[in-house]
């Protein structure tokens, strides 16, 4: 008996250690101890003893750890894991880890994560969201932009290059607005609850394009001459990387330069000759400056002895000789300006790289670490903005529109996709504010950046969906009054756009994920190909015995937190958002271990089994959406009334999570699923899907008036404006509300029950029956033009319908 309570005493220590993570000197002192206390109680023996030290003395003493085991261990590594490209090398470089690094470490620290700051606008920002931002919105009529002009006006291009709108990256010092990621991403949501071609247009200058590139790496004499001239809106600028033969694999892109010597305003200079075929760039039909990213080749070694240089990115001016900008692309009936751009053995100088000619070769880096910033914002932005814009104005027209004689948002079968709507907006917001914040803290986030890229522009495309279904009618007839037409046929592009949504998912989350957030695989890789430093064999072993301990510590972690339900694991708060806390500790560990097992399985082919790394990347997605919106919970003062909201949202996320980690446990390499579902899920799966309570509490908040309302809205465009159906409609929702205990009155004062349509002939009853006052009869009538115009759908005389030929060329409107 005594000797099975000391193992079981052995056990419990070690395992505690592990699930602690201590380092393998206090483990070895802790088993010393338990061993030294069996010695007392005559458990342990002189061959126990022997047993011990034999193991743990080796383990302790570096030198031998390193030559008789690390050393064989690296070798076998090596044959395992492939050497990274150096295309590979500079992605997994160019970003940096935030907090999605915690999450992927199996054991989140929530303190941290509400540690950091609150975002917050300038009082600059500010003014700017509620002057020029306002203003722009309401000059745009998009059905006049959709249907008839395929452009934004001429007077609106002006105000956007009058106002800023294309300089809020650029430094005050060249005369631009300097903004926050976090106001940059308001602006976008803002303008994206409105119009996509608008959203589209502020958007791209603002990302991946030559105003980013040349801050960051442009030489004095470029930015000096370039970035003021961008600010004013002198220059349009666009960037090209996408070719027919490479899109999300921009790696691959065919496009050349060589390096030879050539004229240039008259005399000889070196240079390179360009050529390249761009397809579907961002602003292209209208830009004066174009970035262009290419291969650079030096065949003649005038550079240096490489003759393959790169990836090399420069600014070319469009009204260059050679320079031919192609006819506009037609995206699904979305007019931002889109198209080709081509060149055949453009000459221009070396100097003409962004950077300068030191940079050659450079371009694949500059790209990928703008890019993780640039897709960080714009994308999920846009896609944040039109869902916000999306749940009020459904919850509006789901609380005017009438079926039934009940207002359709009281339908069981309306409340369940209006919950979807309500709770992605609210966790959509929230991904964003938190995505920015890390920005703003100086973090180039490249896995995070993948990560909201692909849910946000995917949640915002079922949103749609979901949104269109409920208007019925009004949402599939284009027209002035149709509000989310547009955004469904314009949907695809964001899934398609900066990294086609499957590739992203499948390759780019976790493939750059597992690397860079894994606290051992980068510096395991690292070391164990390096061969000049000399300190290639001590740093793997360091690496590689902090992998054993850390793997060690997740399996001990999975089996406990699945064993206990993770009741006992930390939660920074004790409301009802403890558990979901305790259940991202359980998936966090879950994430950990199961990423370790894959890598040891199947070594450098894990990343061409994409489903498994797509479920691998689902789960730390999820988990970065999920504590999200808990950021956003705590930094709005935790407003109780805003629970349904944050509840629908967690909830959906993990159940989302743990569907992936059924299925990767289902298709798991070697057969180790059902063992590892054992030690995950002992109980079974322990999640459901928001309930139906939950899903009438959301859309209930959609179709009220209240502060969880605003909040859920906070920031988009909702005057009630000539061309703002969305305005227009909240104000016709006040007035329905407001007109009930109306209709009400009247229907007790005439003995009949009324239907609550054709309120203006309720309101001229009430008026005969002398129990409605004049203010109370123009209300009805007002509530009755907008019920209408709200539930009616647009009309055409055929000829309408017709495309206006417009002989003003769309670059004359945006010059």
């Amino acid at each position: 008996m005594t000797t099975l309570l000391w193992i079981i005493a052995m056990i419990l220590v070690l395992g505690a250690l592990a699930y602690l993570r201590v380092s393998l000197l206090t483990a070895t002192i802790a088993a010393a101890v338990v061993m030294t206390a069996g010695w007392t109680f005559d458990v342990v023996g002189p061959i126990s003893w022997i047993i011990f030290l034999v193991v743990a003395l080796p383990l302790n003493i570096s030198a031998f750890r390193q030559n008789v085991i690390s050393r064989p261990l690296m070798k076998v590594y090596r044959g395992i894991m492939p050497e990274m490209s150096s295309t590979e090398k500079e992605a997994i470089e160019a970003g940096t880890t935030w907090w999605e690094a915690d999450l992927f470490a199996g054991n989140p620290n929530w303190k941290k994560l509400h540690n950091y700051p609150v975002a917050r606008l300038s009082a600059d920002e500010q003014a700017f969201l509620d002057g020029p931002v306002e203003e722009v919105c309401r000059m745009v009529n998009q059905h006049q932009v959709s249907h008839q002009l395929a452009d934004l006006p001429a007077d609106v291009w002006q105000y956007l290059k009058d106002n800023g709108f294309f300089a809020m990256i650029i430094k005050k010092k060249y005369g631009g607005l300097e903004y926050s990621a976090y106001a940059q991403s308001r602006v976008l949501q803002k303008l994206a609850g409105l119009s996509s071609e608008l959203a589209s247009t502020v958007g791209v200058p603002n990302s991946l394009g030559p105003g980013e590139l040349l801050q960051h790496y442009g030489t004095p004499e470029q930015q000096n001459h370039y970035l003021p001239r961008l600010a004013k809106g002198l220059e349009v600028p666009c960037f090209a990387l996408t070719s027919p033969e490479a899109g999300s694999d921009a790696g691959s892109i065919p496009d050349f330069g060589i390096v030879c010597k050539g004229q240039w305003e008259g005399e000889e200079v070196l240079g390179m000759k360009l050529t390249w075929n761009k397809r579907y760039i961002t602003l292209a039909p209208v830009a004066t400056v174009l970035g262009l990213a290419f291969k650079l080749r030096d065949p003649e070694h005038i550079l240096g002895d490489k003759e393959e240089l790169g990836i090399t990115c420069a600014l070319i001016p469009t009204d260059m000789e050679g320079v031919e900008t192609g006819r506009r692309h037609f995206p699904l009936n979305c007019m931002f300006q889109n198209g080709p751009t081509h060149g055949n053995e453009v000459f221009v100088p070396l100097s003409f790289i962004i950077g300068g000619p030191k940079m050659a070769g450079q371009g694949w880096r500059m790209l990928v670490e703008c890019l993780s910033v640039g897709r960080g914002i714009t994308l999920p932005s846009n896609s944040a903005g039109g869902v916000k814009t999306a749940a009020l104005a459904t919850g509006a027209y789901a609380r005017i529109r009438r079926q039934f004689k009940l207002p359709i948002g009281k339908l069981e079968g309306i409340e369940e996709p209006m919950a979807r709507i309500g709770g992605n907006a609210y966790l959509m917001d929230a991904v964003t504010t938190l995505t920015t914040t890390g920005i703003d803290l100086g973090e180039k986030p490249s896995v995070i950046s993948a990560i909201v890229k692909y849910h946000l522009t995917d949640r915002m495309q079922k949103c749609v969906i979901d949104a269109m279904d409920i208007h019925g009618g009004k949402g599939v007839c284009l027209g002035p009054n149709n509000y989310l037409g547009r955004g469904y046929q314009a949907a695809p592009i964001a899934i398609t756009v900066e990294g086609a949504n499957i590739l992203t998912r499948s390759m780019i989350i976790y493939g750059q994920g597992a690397i860079r957030c894994h606290p051992y695989v980068l510096a395991e890789m690292e070391s164990a190909f390096d061969t000049e430093s000399g300190q290639g064999l001590a740093n793997f072993d360091a690496a590689i015995f902090g992998h054993i301990g850390f793997a060690t510590s997740n399996f001990i972690r999975s089996f406990w937190l699945g064993l206990t339900s993770s009741r006992f694991s930390n939660a920074p708060y004790s409301d009802k958002t403890k558990r979901y806390y305790q259940q991202m500790n359980r998936f966090s560990a879950n994430l950990a271990l199961l990423s370790d097992l894959a890598m040891a399985t199947l070594g450098g082919n894990l990343k061409r089994k994409e489903r498994i790394s797509a479920r691998l990347g689902d789960l730390l997605s999820q988990l970065y959406l999920a504590s999200a919106t808990l950021k956003r919970y705590e930094d709005e003062g935790r407003q109780t009334d805003d629970l349904p909201l944050v509840q629908w949202a967690v909830e959906d996320a993990l159940y989302k999570l743990q569907a992936s980690l059924d299925d990767l446990l289902d298709n798991f390499p070697m057969g180790l699923g059902g063992a590892l579902r054992v030690v995950m899920f002992p109980f079974g799966r322990p999640l459901k899907r928001p309930s139906d309570v939950l899903d009438h509490k959301v859309a209930k908040i959609m179709q009220t008036p209240c502060e969880s309302r605003d909040r859920l809205g906070k920031g988009q465009f909702w005057t009630n404006s000539e061309h703002n159906a969305v305005g227009i409609q909240e104000q016709t929702l006040l007035d329905i509300i407001a007109s009930e205990p109306l209709h009400d009155k009247v229907c007790k004062a005439s003995g009949k029950r009324l239907p609550f349509m054709w309120l203006d002939k309720v309101a001229a009853e009430g008026k005969a029956l002398g129990v409605l006052s004049d203010d109370e009869v123009n209300l009805l009538e007002r509530a009755e033009i907008g019920r209408m115009k709200s539930i009616n759908v647009d009309d055409f005389d055929p000829a309408e319908l017709r495309p206006e030929v417009v002989s003003t060329s769309s670059q004359e409107r945006a010059a």
